[in-house]
């Protein structure tokens, strides 16, 4: 992705908060890039990737304090991605922002790449930590979060979250430490997409109420469209502004949102036929 059509500079230390038209720029640059990863190999994770790009522009673009070239700078806010398997869009965005080289993403998923189709440390300080075990990350970002009020150290820690990771004990166990302990540095983004392997959430676990359930925790709730990108970033300031409790970001997400061809359809690790991924670039404005 050539990245000179955003007069933005991209490796600066601290927030970018580009403004809403730029990220909506940046989202569809990421969802190309989902399309073109998974493309090579036929299939993947392209569902979720298009699904949560705004979720990923706002984070990566707008809100999260991160400096490209010292990944390891330790005022940075952590960004963790316990739905490891998101890895395209993950990739994309690290390569849009500046995190990693461009040029890297041509290796991803193949034998032997620090790309893996699960997000890990092997990539270096960039990643956070490894979570191919879901419902793992917001143990670990509790676990930062408290670090940071220890040390004296000021970040925030955000975590993404998938909707069926919410069957998972470990998710509810850390959710109870965090609203106990009063971590509001700590903001959780649920990619609510109603998807896991074996199809819709409720075909498996009813998750609903899916915010009484954190409000009864502690947690500050805002429940919003995860493609509005103006909620979004309302959403980011106001879990900003908390000062007694974490917060949560329910986003409700489309699987597949912005290809017509597979927007709405479940499926977790989605087959995508060349002759699909060349009309999706050819729909998103990009010749393969």
């Amino acid at each position: 992705m050539n990245t000179n059509a955003f007069p933005i500079p991209w490796q600066q230390r601290d927030r970018l908060a580009l403004p809403v038209a730029e990220l909506r720029k940046v989202a569809h640059a990421l969802r190309r890039q989902v399309i073109k990863l998974v493309r090579r190999h036929g299939q993947g994770y392209v569902q979720q990737g298009l699904g949560a790009a705004e979720i990923f522009a706002s984070l990566y673009f707008n809100d999260a304090r991160i400096d490209p070239a010292h990944p390891r700078w330790e005022e940075r806010d952590r960004c963790i991605l316990s739905t490891a398997h998101n890895s395209a869009l993950f990739h994309a965005a690290l390569a849009l922002r500046g995190m990693i080289p461009a040029e890297l993403l041509d290796d991803y998923i193949k034998d032997g790449s620090a790309l893996e189709i699960n997000v890990s440390e092997r990539l270096g300080p960039v990643v956070e930590g490894t979570f191919g075990s879901l419902g793992q990350g917001l143990s670990v970002a509790a676990g930062m979060a408290a670090a940071s009020r220890i040390s004296g150290v000021d970040y925030r820690v955000n975590v993404i979250l998938g909707d069926g990771e919410l069957e998972e004990g470990q998710v509810w166990e850390a959710a109870m430490f965090a609203g106990s302990q009063r971590l509001n540095n700590l903001c959780v983004i649920l990619d609510l997409n109603w998807m896991q392997v074996e199809g819709h959430t409720d075909d498996v676990l009813r998750l609903a109420p899916i915010a009484d359930k954190w409000l009864a925790f502690g947690w500050n709730v805002i429940e919003l469209d995860g493609h509005d990108l103006c909620a979004l970033l309302k959403a980011f300031a106001d879990a900003r502004a908390e000062t007694t409790k974490p917060t949560i970001i329910v986003a409700t997400t489309v699987p597949g949102k912005g290809v017509s061809l597979l927007e709405g359809i479940i499926s977790h690790n989605a087959k995508l036929p060349a002759e699909v991924a060349d009309a999706a670039l050819e729909e998103l404005g990009e010749i393969a």
